[in-house]
């Protein structure tokens, strides 16, 4: 008897020892470390193992496509689509601003108050002025909508103390990514040649950056007044024309420098798929709008027949 009721004791002890190893288990891994395994999943195999990609619908257009180089990614399965180029470093323009929103918003007090100095005003491809001023929340709006130059050097002052701070930030943060071929020299993407990334990296940020819902909110927005604090407002219509114009567009983020060429990072989703793209060095603004639409159609046919 007393044998047996041992035995019993050890049963549950053990039963117990299991289950709270479990619980601690699933405390261990934070909701920040399942977005960063997510981002981590990568296969680049599964889907040419199971799927003859060439007979897809589509494939055929993708030899037509101007862009030097992209990535196009299942989110859910972390399965490459398709690539070209993808860990090639190369000039990535206006995407950077992905990095300054993230951080922006992951470091920043959104009822803070920008004003637009002297230092941060650059006067090139910008539309706040000197002397004008916003709430974070809404110059960051500003930058993201319409591409602002100036407004991406205003908060990187605001959230770093100096540019040259918030730089560290960026790489700071692009390591603890994974982003291994990557470097940012500023806040905007305007041309530097320390300013580099590649479609792989993009798209690791891309998925990261946009299971933060108030980003994912930003760069879904059509059109929005930005106001500023002296009562006037700035009509803003983003300049991602497939959130218009094809269907499930989520956002993300255009990008256009000579050096660059024309750029977009895109997500999109159709019955119950997300899909990632990055795209660099199209031909030209319609181009690379175009020529993602393309891909994300063949992307959504390839996971249509992908078994689930």
């Amino acid at each position: 008897m007393k044998n047996t009721f041992l035995w019993l004791l050890l049963i549950v002890a053990a039963i117990v020892s299991c289950t709270s190893g479990d619980v601690i288990g699933s405390r261990q891994l934070s909701p920040e470390q399942e977005r960063l395994e997510k981002i981590n999943m990568i296969d680049s195999t599964s889907l040419c193992e199971i799927l003859h990609l060439d007979s897809i619908e589509g494939y055929e257009l993708l030899n037509s496509l101007t862009a030097d180089a992209w990535m196009l990614i299942d989110d859910s399965t972390g399965c490459i689509i398709s690539e070209k180029n993808a860990d090639e470093p190369r000039p990535m323009a206006s995407i950077t601003k992905m990095m300054t929103c993230l951080l922006a918003l992951e470091n920043g007090q959104m009822g803070d108050t920008i004003e637009i100095t002297q230092d941060v005003y650059i006067a090139k491809d910008s539309r706040v002025k000197l002397g004008d001023k916003y709430t974070m929340r809404n110059l960051i709006d500003e930058m993201m909508l319409v591409s602002d130059n100036d407004a991406a050097y205003a908060l990187a002052k605001h959230l770093g103390g100096d540019t040259l701070r918030f730089y560290d930030m960026m790489n700071e943060k692009a390591a603890y990514l994974g982003m291994t071929n990557t470097h940012f020299a500023n806040p905007n993407g305007v041309p530097n040649l320390n300013n580099y990334s590649t479609a792989s990296d993009l798209v690791r940020l891309s998925r990261y950056s946009m299971r933060d819902s108030l980003f994912a909110a930003i760069v879904g927005t059509t059109e929005k007044d930005i106001h500023l604090l002296d009562g006037r407002h700035m009509p803003c219509r983003n300049t991602n024309a497939l959130l218009t114009t094809y269907e499930g567009c989520l956002g993300i983020k255009t990008g256009f420098t000579r050096q660059a060429g024309n750029c977009l990072a895109s997500a999109a989703t159709r019955n119950g798929v997300t899909l990632y793209l990055v795209l660099l060095n199209s031909r030209s603004m319609s181009s690379r709008f175009k020529e993602s639409a393309i891909l994300l159609d063949y992307g959504f046919n390839v996971m249509k027949a992908y078994p689930r």
